[in-house]
This record gives C-alpha cells, structure tokens and sequence, in this order.
C-alpha cells in the first residue's frame, strides 16, 4: 500500500507540474503579442490561435488532410520497422555480415531524408509513395541500429550454455536473442516512430502530398498566422500522442525489464 500510495502521488504530482507548466507557456504567449515585444501578424494571441483550432477540429476536410498525415506514418513506420528487424536481425548474427556492412551503414545513415525528395518526386510524383520513401528511409535506421546492437549484446556465456544444452537455432532466438534485442527494439520503434511523423510532414510540405503538412504550407503562403500556428499546435499534440502510446506500449512489452522495474521502484 505505501509503495501504491507513493507511485500514485508521484505521478498526481507529475500532472499537476506538467499543467502548470503548460499554463505558464500560454500565459507567456499570450503576454508576447499583447505587451507589443512581437507584432501580431507574426505571432498571434494565443486566444486566437486556440479558437481557430476548435474551428479546424470540426472541420471534416482538416479529418481528412489528418487521416492522409496518419496513414503515410503508419505505412511508413510499419515498412521501416519490419524491413529493419529481419535485416538488423540477420547483420547482427553473423559478424562477416556486420563488418562488412559497417562501413556502408555509417555512410548512408547520416544522409538527410529531404535530400531523397528530388528523387522521390522523380520517380512517384506528387503521390503518397514519394512521401513513403523519405519516411521509411528515415525510420529504418532507427531500428535497424538498434537491432543491431541489440542482437550484438547477446551475453557470450549464454549463448555457449544454450549451445551445450542443444538449443535449435529457433529456440535461440526466441529464448535468447529476442529477450536481449527487445529493450533496444522498442526503443528504436519509438525514435522511429517521432521521426516518421516529422517526416511525413515534412514531405507534405515540401512535395504537396495531401495532409497536414500542405495545409500548414497553404497557410503559411495565405498569410494566415492563426491557421499556422493551429496546425503546429496539431502537430505537437500528433508528436506528444504518438510518444506517449509508444511510452506505454515500452512499459507493458518490457514491464519484466530491470529498466522499467527500477523506475517503478522510484
């Protein structure tokens, strides 16, 4: 029960911290453009950014651009992550396989996904796929690292005892690889995850996609600041959504993980 009731407090407290911290942020914006320290026209009040959001929030056409936003980030992320798995999975258990991929992984992750744009309008067009390349090329090398890593970690004891006691190779990963790599799996899906957002966005803004990035652009060109800064609020809200589902899909899959039982503790 004390540890019940101290969890409990610990996090009313953190709500409550958290909504006041919030408070204060729109009371400082509001303040900006009201005491003159920035001209309206580039920063509106927050009262009126807020009252246009409740205005695009029973929009259908807004539902519709936000559906087109989601479903590239889905698809997006969902490609990414399977494709890294099973690639991450094979470089990582065979070390011929990891040196010889090592210094190809470390010239192409570092590219930027919008230098990709050229080519993927190139070859797709002003169409979802276009935005498809730059999001999974992104997200893939948050996983497949990660993957990598987690596989590479596999305690060298352990395996040589699943080895004396004739483990099959499936029994291995199930057994011994997976519980190893699912910390960094999960890990590497929610880095994946925010970036394929950004991502999906960014290619709206940039190619013309239909979503929520091409309404911020329309905005932006249209000179409607309200607009603009309800569509960056939505964007915020999308980023802190999707980190808290992956923040709570972590804690139940790896609820058995010395790292989400120590935090629990404290």
């Amino acid at each position: 029960m004390p540890v019940f009731s101290t969890r409990r407090l610990r996090a009313i407290r953190k709500a409550v911290l958290g909504v006041v911290g919030l408070t204060g942020f729109l009371v400082v914006w509001q303040l900006i453009p009201t005491l003159g320290l920035v001209d309206p026209l580039y920063l509106p009040y927050v009262t009126d950014v807020l009252a246009r959001l409740v205005e695009q929030l029973v929009d259908l056409a807004f539902w519709r651009r936000l559906g087109s936003t989601m479903t590239s980030w889905a698809i997006g992320l969902t490609v990414a992550t399977l494709a890294a798995v099973v690639l991450g999975t094979v470089v990582g258990l065979v070390p011929f396989l990891r040196r010889a991929t090592h210094t190809a992984v470390e010239f192409l992750r570092p590219i930027p996904s919008v230098a990709l744009i050229p080519l993927a309008v190139l070859l797709f067009g002003i169409q979802m796929e276009a935005a498809l390349v730059i999001i999974i090329y992104a997200s893939f090398w948050q996983v497949f690292v990660q993957v990598i890593y987690g596989v590479a970690d596999v305690d060298a004891v352990a395996r040589d005892t699943a080895r004396s006691f004739g483990l099959t190779r499936r029994e291995q990963l199930s057994h011994l690889v997976l519980p190893t790599t699912l910390p960094y799996l999960m890990t590497g899906l929610r880095l994946a995850a925010a970036v394929a957002l950004i991502l999906a966005i960014t290619a709206e803004m940039v190619i013309g996609n239909p979503g929520l990035g091409r309404m911020i652009e329309l905005s932006r060109s249209a000179g409607d600041a309200d607009g603009l800064y309800a569509l960056v609020v939505v964007t915020g809200l999308l980023g802190l959504g999707v980190n808290l589902v992956f923040r709570f899909v972590e804690r139940r899959v790896l609820s058995w993980h010395q790292s989400v039982r120590g935090e629990e503790v404290r």
